[in-house]
């Protein structure tokens, strides 16, 4: 029997809807799981003792039976954050519950033995924070912009005068307000007249704008490379904030020094897979030309004209005995 992949995310989540359906046409045995279901919709049992040192048990959802000992390989996606399962609770039941969750369902499901993770929760974690993807991109020998991260607007004022123009990019995305609508602020072009003493309040990222000439979304799974050049239709500085639907998308090659430090990249951080964003400075046919921007761990590619082709990646990643990982 194939071995039985776990996919860790929403119901919603489209994403993980191809590798799934990838999977389903290789006659794969997937099970879709969502931690934060836990309760009447989710039920679990693991053990561990003499004469058993690994996890094993059970996972029982309103649909099937899970048993953890055949899962070969886990597709982490996006699952619904535990404290969402218990909005509804006072907010000190509601951690208290979140946070037992996370540790006793999620750590038993970041640590099935022998298992292969795409991504390891843990790896996500880690290579989530920019200034670690930044500092791992120049040891690496990527460009990178000159960047600032700072809570001083001396500081930042003395940053622009020697490196503008400046832009400004906030390090998470923004969270819902009380009423649950989503916002977002996009990399923007900032004054340093502006500068003030509101920013000592929290830190905040300046970078030296790049003078592009387009932008480069790169997927890497296992070790295969997808690479697709960005044009938005005005021109913004930041492609993510108008209608992806206009976006123009173009094969690109990848220089293999990139894709070299790219690899690398993901064995700094114990990820197999990313989707890197540079900026160009040039044609592109030249390794100087690339530009690291950040490393998604997590990303986003279903929207890409190559999506099919990431899938079967994945899968192959997920099912080394697919041949082609």
């Amino acid at each position: 029997m194939a071995p039985l992949v776990l996919v860790m995310t929403s119901l919603e989540d489209v994403t993980a809807d191809w590798v799934i359906e990838t999977l389903n046409e290789r006659e794969v045995p997937v099970a879709r799981v969502d931690p934060a279901d836990i309760g009447p919709d989710l039920s679990f049992g693991a053990r561990i003792g003499a004469g058993a040192p690994v996890w094993g048990g059970r996972l029982r959802t309103t649909t099937r039976e899970v048993e953890l000992g055949e899962v070969a390989a886990v597709y982490y996606r996006r699952p619904t954050p535990y404290t969402t399962r218990f909005a509804h609770l006072p907010s000190q039941a509601r951690y208290f519950a979140a946070a037992e969750a996370r540790h006793g369902l999620g750590g038993v499901l970041n640590h099935l033995h022998g298992v292969r993770y795409v991504n390891h929760p843990l790896a996500v974690t880690a290579a989530d924070f920019k200034p670690a993807q930044l500092q791992a991109a120049t040891q690496l020998g990527l460009a990178v912009p000159e960047t600032l991260i700072t809570n001083d607007a001396a500081a930042a004022a003395k940053f622009a005068a020697q490196h503008g123009p400046v832009i400004y990019k906030t390090f998470r995305g923004l969270p819902q307000d009380e009423d649950g609508h989503a916002g977002a602020i996009w990399t923007q072009r900032i004054d340093p007249a502006t500068f003030d003493d509101s920013l000592t309040v929290t830190a905040h990222l300046f970078q030296a704008e790049i003078p592009k000439t387009g932008d480069v979304r790169v997927t890497v799974v296992g070790r295969r490379v997808f690479a697709q050049q960005i044009t938005a239709p005005d021109g913004a500085l930041d492609w993510r904030r108008g209608d992806w639907t206009d976006l123009e998308h173009t094969p690109i090659a990848v220089p293999a020094v990139i894709q070299a430090a790219l690899h690398a990249y993901l064995a700094v951080f114990g990820l197999v897979f990313g989707c890197f964003d540079f900026a160009l400075s040039g044609p592109g046919n030249r390794a100087e030309d690339w530009v690291f921007i950040e490393c998604n761990p997590n990303g986003q590619w279903a929207w890409l004209p190559d999506a099919d082709a990431i899938a079967e990646a994945f899968a192959d990643t997920l099912t080394p005995e697919g041949g082609r990982a």
